[in-house]
């Protein structure tokens, strides 16, 4: 087990020799006599085990709730979860015993009882997926451990969910599909930026007609990291390894999650082939020349992964989306979040849209005008609380509160499995491309076809 303040690079290797290894000898397995990125795009689909579509959360007077990882993000969703009725953390896990301290103190100090803990080793949630208290398993670990975790929540009976990505490989991502067809538990990804304002609010207006027919569509994580990757703390000690190991987008769900939810995908369309283009690598090279000392042990290392990666997703009924990434350069925050249809336009950051018609001509109007009219009914109903208590300016806030209420009321997710596997894959998926001249690279139909005729809504309710 492994958490986001400390994992040495080693660790970082062995643990992603360990779960490869775990994946040969799955007897889940897909196209696995080839490496990822020489997948047969033709091969025969999984059988299936029943479609995790709608299929709604048992009902919880009390949701119990156990977290691996401590770490800042994990203390962070920890505060989230302590702001909601009707939750119980009953246990946490980490591998440095002083992060798991720190979340036992966050509890205790809210009233609440201590938790069980977890800190023997890497793989302690393996014993902590056994407590019977346990609802829902939530990981704030390193990337590659996010899939592990969640195996092991699923095939102890919990249901679970994971900071972004979810999987790092094709196989990991239909690993967790068929575990969670089979064991009946949902495996969900807790993307943060579908809740987000903005999203919530576009939402509303692509539901109620507003953009009309949708074609195109931007998605990105373009944030300058270059400090956090090279901390000798917290992400510094793990984050910047990936940019050493493969050429790709390294996390595409920020800005994909909620463009997927105005598109619909799984439900009535689907990503159907990606293309994929890297420029060179400079940033992190000429950060360290500035930045590291000469003796530093980080000269030693060869960054692989492109510093803008920028893809271009099609979709089966015939809509385009652009997504980018770009971790390593100066630049304002962005994740694009921009949608073209025929009646309506909108872009992000700052938000404003153009409806066709709107007096005054082909002028931006602030979204914030609108929101009178569309914002969501979770920000109007718990946006206060969210702004004072969540991260994020309230988004991680209102992630939390939904996952609560669904599992209280006994609804389905907004977001599936099959939701988490499409939105993560890009990470392998665009590598293949890459690695294949830019050519286009067919994404697996994680459904089996069952997108075609869903009618599982896709993220909340937009009406109160």
């Amino acid at each position: 087990m492994a958490h986001g303040d400390g994992i040495s690079r080693r660790e970082w290797l062995t643990g992603a020799a360990t779960a490869a290894a775990a994946l040969a000898a799955s007897p889940v397995q897909v196209l696995a006599s080839t490496p990822d990125w020489r997948v047969d795009l033709f091969a025969p689909l999984p059988a299936g085990n029943g479609s995790m579509l709608g299929v709604p959360f048992e009902k919880h007077g009390t949701v119990r709730m156990a977290i691996v990882g401590t770490g800042l993000r994990g203390r962070s969703v920890l505060r989230e979860l302590l702001a909601i009725e009707g939750v119980e953390i009953t246990a946490i896990a980490d591998i440095a015993p002083e992060k798991a301290q720190l979340a036992v103190d966050m509890i205790t100090k809210a009233g609440r009882k201590a938790p069980q803990v977890y800190t023997n080793g890497e793989r302690d949630f393996q014993r902590l997926v056994q407590q019977n208290d346990i609802d829902f398993v939530y990981t704030a670990t390193p990337w590659h451990w996010h899939t592990p975790v969640m195996l092991a929540a699923m095939k102890a009976g919990k249901h679970c969910g994971s900071e972004v990505p979810i999987a790092l490989t094709t196989d990991e991502a239909w690993e967790l599909v068929e575990t969670s067809e089979k064991t009946k538990r949902h495996c969900l990804m807790m993307e943060n930026c579908c809740y987000d304002s903005s999203e919530l609010t576009v939402l509303r207006m692509v539901r109620e007609g507003v953009f009309g027919t949708l074609l195109h569509a931007e998605a990105a994580y373009l944030h300058d990291l270059r400090k956090i990757l090279f901390e000798n703390k917290d992400e510094g000690l793990w984050r910047r390894f990936p940019h050493m190991e493969r050429d790709t987008n390294l996390y595409p769900t920020h800005g994909l999650g909620p463009v997927a939810q105005y598109l619909g995908i799984h439900r009535g369309d689907k990503f159907e082939f990606v293309v994929s283009m890297s420029s060179r690598e400079a940033g992190l090279t000429e950060w360290r020349e500035e930045h590291e000392p000469k003796d530093s042990p980080k000269w030693r290392e060869t960054y692989k992964a492109g510093d803008m990666n920028s893809s271009l997703i099609k979709t089966a009924k015939g809509r385009t989306i652009l997504l980018q990434h770009d971790v390593v350069n100066p630049r304002p925050y962005s994740r694009l979040n921009n949608l073209q249809g025929t009646k309506a336009i909108f872009n992000d950051r700052p938000p404003r849209v153009y409806i066709e018609g709107t007096p005054g001509g082909e002028r931006w109007t602030p979204l914030a005008d609108l929101k009178g009219k569309y914002e969501h009914p979770l920000w109007t109903s718990v946006g206060e609380i969210a702004r004072k208590v969540g991260g994020h300016g309230g988004m991680d806030f209102i992630m939390a509160y939904r996952l609560v209420q669904c599992m209280r009321e006994g609804q389905a997710p907004d977001f599936d499995v099959y939701d988490a596997a499409a939105w993560s894959v890009p990470y392998a998926l665009c590598e293949q491309s890459i690695r294949k001249g830019s050519a286009p690279i067919k994404f697996p139909d994680f459904t089996r076809g069952a997108w075609k005729t869903s009618a599982a809504p896709q993220g909340p309710a937009t009406t109160p």
